[in-house]
């Protein structure tokens, strides 16, 4: 069995993974959606889990909050444990009008306010981008399901509390749609892999309206992401 310091296998980890922020959702995911689901990890209560999908292997696991955590355990799934297909699933805060609770926002594109790109010593300003064969695939389940998506440029701010009152002003002009806090980091790991990675957000509340959804709708509208996102693995 292979190891890191952060994943310690007990099943085989699949080529795709789902990697929603708060490892009880993952958790959540497996005893909902997967058949035969062993948990494969539980270091510092990241769990996760592989079973498998209308016949398909698939992994679940926590990644944490901010750009830190996530290409953390993306660059170990990927280089150690042969992951290929990486997809976020997660929540966001609209940022423009028309983008509606509930909806889906999927991330062509992730922006960033962090550092984290540096490492990477380009010559220039490189654009973190989403898997356009995914994005295509998950807006076709999407259709066949009624779900309401949008598709565009997202914001993976490091801060959550902002100390600049013009922060999400200056973003929303920039046409960004939405905000959260992992997706450019992933792009970015996945990218220089050569592997492919999507992130996909219910939104949760609008940061244009003051709209917020309770635990109980999240749920619900989280139901509905899922079912659009787990039929990737089998493409």
């Amino acid at each position: 069995m292979k190891s890191t310091p952060h994943i310690d296998p007990k099943a085989p980890i699949a080529p795709t993974i789902l990697l929603p922020g708060d490892p009880l959702r993952a958790k959540f995911i497996a005893e909902t959606y997967l058949e035969d689901a062993q948990q494969f990890n539980s270091v510092r209560n990241m769990l996760g889990f592989t079973g498998t999908y209308q016949g398909t292997p698939v992994s679940v696991m926590g990644s944490g909050m901010g750009i830190p955590s996530i290409s953390l355990y993306a660059w170990e799934l990927i280089h150690v444990f042969g992951c290929t297909k990486l997809i976020r699933i997660g929540t966001c805060g609209a940022l423009q009008e028309g983008i509606n609770l509930y909806d889906v926002v999927i991330a062509q594109g992730a922006c960033t306010n962090s550092n984290f790109l540096d490492q990477y010593n380009i010559p220039g300003t490189y654009a973190p981008i989403g898997s356009y064969r995914l994005i295509e695939a998950v807006r076709q389940n999407a259709k066949e399901l009624g779900v309401t998506t949008h598709v565009g440029n997202i914001l993976s701010s490091d801060t959550f509390y902002n100390a600049d009152p013009t922060f999400n002003d200056r973003w929303k002009k920039m046409g960004i749609m939405a905000i959260e806090m992992e997706t450019a980091g992933l792009y970015a790991t996945a990218a220089e892999a050569g592997v492919e990675a999507l992130g996909l957000f219910t939104v949760s509340d609008s940061i244009v309206t003051g709209e917020e959804t309770t635990a109980h709708e999240r749920q619900t509208a989280f139901t509905q992401m899922m079912e659009i996102a787990l039929p990737l693995a089998q493409i």
